[in-house]
């Protein structure tokens, strides 16, 4: 079963044998012994490929939710003789594995050192789809990039993304570390492409406001935007996660109605599956490490209190 959906996935038998590590021949005779024990053909073959036939493609539902259930009971048993010893596989977005976890991970393996932590880049209906398939324990993502499809998970809140105007130092932006998403209508803009869902929240906030954005390029890597934004060619509106310290640079946080420009960020896993205690550990640890590490995407208020208590307890 996990031949045929592995298959069915990646479309050729070579594809799915070099993904599974196993030879090709091997890998038809599972398709064919499948085959001949449900009595049913499972795949056509169109122009090298495989395509599932309509009793292959009611079939993969049932055999992935089967593989799930599997994986489900071995994760089960592994609690059951010890809670704090384990492998979980996290996917994340290019730019949170470099801007949080290329350092969270030293922190994690210090406090939970017989937690092994896989992780795998994938983002919008790519990690809903890993998590569903169980590829994936964890998911980061951008809730609404979520919440919008049918699928039955469950969330962990993280500190929100805040979008961030990025420029070269000498570009004055705003006031006081601030500018409203208004006043960025007189700078050419350096943005994500249009599939980025930063992007997409960053097209919504200008429509609102009324602004026509000048858009000087469109970039599937954050980080060309920022280093045109060094080099003075213009203003690179990035999420707050991505790391901006490896570039001499004017960093001011994007308002809008004198609120910052935030969008909520969380965990997801698949409910029908048993969350391990280390799995939900991580999830604190990520959280706390978050707020310690990225404070600009703490509320005022929240700073103000944290601040508060720092000072009394000093005065004690």
């Amino acid at each position: 079963m996990r031949t045929f959906v592995t298959v069915a996935e990646q479309g050729t038998v070579s594809k799915a044998a070099l993904y599974l590590r196993v030879a090709q021949p091997a890998l038809s005779r599972q398709i064919s012994d499948l085959e001949a024990e449900l009595g049913i053909r499972l795949f056509d073959r169109v122009r090298k490929r495989l395509v599932l036939t309509g009793e292959g493609e009611q079939l993969l539902a049932d055999c992935r939710n089967i593989l799930s259930a599997m994986d489900s009971l071995g994760e089960r048993a592994q609690q059951f003789r010890r809670p704090d010893v384990g492998v979980l596989k996290v996917g994340a977005t290019p730019q949170m594995i470099d801007g949080v976890f290329a350092t969270f991970l030293h922190r994690y393996a210090e406090r939970f050192p017989n937690v092994q932590i896989k992780m795998s880049e994938a983002a919008g209906p790519d990690l809903s789809a890993k998590v569903e398939r169980g590829e994936v324990h964890l998911g980061i993502s951008l809730l609404h990039a979520v919440q919008a499809e049918n699928h039955a998970f469950e969330f962990f809140p993280l500190p929100p993304i805040e979008f961030l105007a990025a420029s070269h130092v000498s570009l004055r932006l705003g006031a006081a570390g601030n500018i409203d998403i208004t006043g960025l209508a007189p700078y050419p803009l350096l943005l994500p492409e249009t599939s980025f869902y930063v992007r997409q929240t960053f097209d919504a906030a200008c429509r609102l406001a009324g602004l026509k954005p000048q858009i000087f390029i469109e970039s599937r890597t954050p980080h060309t935007l920022l280093a045109l934004a060094e080099a003075g060619h213009g203003v690179a509106i990035v999420p707050s996660v991505l790391p901006t310290h490896r570039y001499r640079l004017r960093i001011a946080r994007i308002t809008q109605r004198r609120r910052p420009l935030r969008e909520p960020l969380t965990v997801l896993w698949d409910r029908r599956r048993v969350l391990p205690q280390y799995a939900k550990d991580f999830c604190e640890f990520l959280n706390a490490y978050m707020r310690g590490v990225f404070p600009i995407s703490q509320p005022p208020a929240r700073k103000a209190l944290r601040a508060a208590k720092r000072a009394t307890v000093r005065q004690k």
